[in-house]
């Protein structure tokens, strides 16, 4: 049966976090981890915290840059704590994490957007007896980042940053930057746009946004395919964030970790809130902290609130999710993976990634994860 999307959505009901804003990005790619530890017991891991070992393996997973880095650390604690089990996360982008898991490659893909309907059915192919399904795992935010000349900080709202994506809107002195910024000193030159050359789910959670605030400035579905006219394309959000850091009068988009790290200056969003929003981890946590679960059964896929006016709520946030079967998991590979997963979603999981720039998960969502994870077969 294919995976549907219901009104039956449940709130998350949660307060704002507080979030560590102090982040140190890795590379993309990741190699395996190995260290020692008691595997199939619980062990101490960074921090104090304790991790359940299970049995030892080998866990091969790919997909999502924007999570890279809190994989990076995730595995690095898992394998320390637990001697023979390994992580090996590979980040070609959301697409590709898809397409090798539904081929059966790894064991579980990183994605910035939930599976669809298309991609669940042709999971069925390699979780016999079961299906693909999304549980959210890393909480982010994706910063609009720029480099203009003489400009410290930048607002924009949805059409008009939807028309510079799509060069409807060329000089960065045009009339509509202007107006959301009367007091910059925005320079007569062209505006150099940088989007994802892969399938990405960043790009498809930034369309998400246009889709929902620009008052139809794009014309284009929401995809993990960049669809907007011209600009020019980097690979992942490491390949991005560094045009725009090189590139002088140019934006794209990326992570906030990333922005973080690159040390890229944001641009805040005017919502119709009182006030613009700034890309801040806590204003992210505000949005996320409404959001509602669109999946069913077993899957915890997200509806997410792109067009948010509330104060101090950050319309343009992602949740990475992992995916994996719900049935039909190898067996040599399925104490191993729960054992990670309950680790990832655990407090110190969550609270290890935020050190990074993420935004740690409503508890009543991991909660939710942590419902799940047992029940994978």
């Amino acid at each position: 049966m294919k995976l549907q999307r219901n009104g039956r959505s449940k709130a998350l009901a949660i307060g704002a976090m507080a979030l560590v804003s102090s982040l140190s990005l890795a590379a993309c790619g990741s190699d395996d981890n190995s260290n020692s530890g008691t595997s199939g017991s619980t062990s101490a891991a960074a921090g104090g915290s304790t991790i359940k070992c299970g049995k030892a393996g080998n866990l091969l997973g790919a997909g999502s840059s924007a999570q890279a880095t809190a994989v990076d650390v995730w595995k690095t604690n898992f394998a320390a704590a637990c001697s023979g089990s390994t992580v090996n996360y590979q980040a070609p982008g959301s697409g590709a994490g898809i397409q090798q898991f539904t081929q059966g490659k790894v064991t579980f893909a990183g994605s910035d957007s939930a599976l669809k309907p298309a991609e669940v059915d042709a999971s069925k192919a390699v979780c016999t007896g079961g299906q693909g399904i999304d549980l959210p795992m890393a909480g982010g935010l994706v910063s609009l980042v720029f480099n203009v000349d003489g400009v410290d900080s930048l607002i924009l709202d949805g059409p008009t940053a939807a028309k510079i994506f799509d060069t409807q809107i060329t000089k960065w002195n045009d009339p509509a930057i202007v107006a959301l910024n009367p007091s910059a000193k925005l320079p007569d030159a062209e505006i150099q746009t940088f989007h994802r050359s892969e399938d990405s789910g960043t790009t498809e959670n930034l369309t998400k946004y246009f889709a929902a605030a620009s008052n139809g400035a794009w014309s284009y579905p929401a995809s993990k395919a960049w669809a907007g006219k011209n600009g020019q394309s980097a690979t992942g959000s490491a390949g991005v964030a560094a045009q725009v850091k090189q590139v002088k009068n140019s934006i794209s988009y990326v992570e906030l970790a990333y922005a973080q790290t690159n040390n890229l200056k944001s641009a805040a969003i005017a919502t119709g809130a009182s006030k613009p929003v700034e890309a801040t981890a806590a204003n992210a946590a505000n949005t996320f902290a409404k959001a509602k679960i669109a999946g069913t059964g077993s899957d915890l896929a997200l509806k997410l609130d792109y067009a948010t006016k509330d104060e101090g709520s950050y319309p343009l946030v992602l949740v990475t999710y992992e995916i994996v079967c719900d049935k039909g998991n190898k067996a040599e590979t399925l104490d191993t993976l729960k054992s990670f997963l309950t680790y990832t979603a655990s407090d110190a999981g969550q609270k290890a990634a935020g050190e990074k720039g993420y935004v740690p998960l409503p508890k009543e969502l991991t909660d939710k994860v942590n419902g799940i994870i047992p029940t994978l077969a």
